[in-house]
């Protein structure tokens, strides 16, 4: 029965570092308001700030997409604009990382064991941002061209993106759920960052918009104690890490700092 079931805590790894771009980025936000000779295409933004963004939504989405393709999972969901993969399986590598939300009465629910966080412009693209010749505040402006081609009447149309070279503050929690399975998911969330910096973030994609780099990545253990107050993080990788270099040394840190978490009382 449900209510017989344990989920221990043995605490939690922090995923940080730097998001560049390398290219135009296009993380799209609906236009509320249609003003005549406006941007339809505008970027996400904090309301506080102004700062454009990216969403963990979109960064978590962009990389489920990509561990469903590398497992060759059926996409048995149809969510909009498109279709993903949800099962009930909590041995499923995508679902039992990512999340799944049951869909019949039999089925349950899989948390996430990820906590993708917002990631904000960094100071130092503030300051770079805030002095570039552009109309737009802290983006640029760039038009597109949809040609017909019987009539050859061209259709430009503005797009808002961030402009190459920005840099954004970046954050993913992983819980330590299980022993057995935490080594492979960390592999897997690796391999899914590896291959969006060969892919794109956002829209636009194929017309060379949202390459992104991951840079200065930093790993950090908080074992249950730490939240006790008992002891402090442990940085097992730090701030000068490559993602290669980090998915390199990640079964040592694992087999000399992570492992042992799991053998205290969760």
């Amino acid at each position: 029965m449900a209510g017989n079931k344990k989920k221990p805590f043995y605490g939690k790894l922090i995923l940080s570092g730097t998001v560049r771009c390398e290219t135009g980025l296009h993380v799209g936000a609906s236009s509320d308001i249609m003003e005549i000779g406006g941007l339809d295409n505008p970027v996400m933004r904090d309301p506080f700030t102004g700062y454009p963004y990216i969403p963990g939504s979109s960064l978590k989405g962009k990389l489920r997409s990509i561990a469903e393709r590398i497992q060759g999972k059926q996409f048995n969901r149809s969510i909009r604009p498109g279709f993903r993969h949800e099962c009930s399986e909590r041995q499923c590598a995508v679902c039992r990382l990512f999340g799944s939300t049951a869909k019949e009465k039999d089925e349950e629910n899989i948390p996430s064991r990820l906590r993708v966080r917002d990631a904000f412009l960094a100071s130092q693209s503030v300051e770079w941002l805030r002095g570039i010749d552009t109309p737009l505040s802290f983006t640029e402006l760039k038009y597109e061209n949809t040609l017909d081609r019987v009539t050859c009447h061209a259709d430009p149309r503005p797009v808002e993106r961030i402009p190459a070279g920005a840099r954004f503050s970046y954050e993913i929690v992983y819980d330590l759920d299980d022993e057995e399975q935490c080594l492979e998911d960390l592999e897997n969330l690796l391999n899914c960052m590896a291959v969006l910096e060969d892919d794109y973030l956002g829209g636009h994609g194929s017309r060379g918009y949202g390459k992104i780099r991951f840079l200065n990545n930093r790993l950090t253990l908080r074992g249950k104690d730490y939240y006790l107050g008992k002891e402090g993080e442990k940085v097992l990788a730090k701030e000068e890490e490559s993602l290669p270099r980090l998915r390199e040394i990640l079964g040592e840190l694992y087999e000399r700092d992570i492992k042992p978490v799991f053998g205290r009382e969760g």
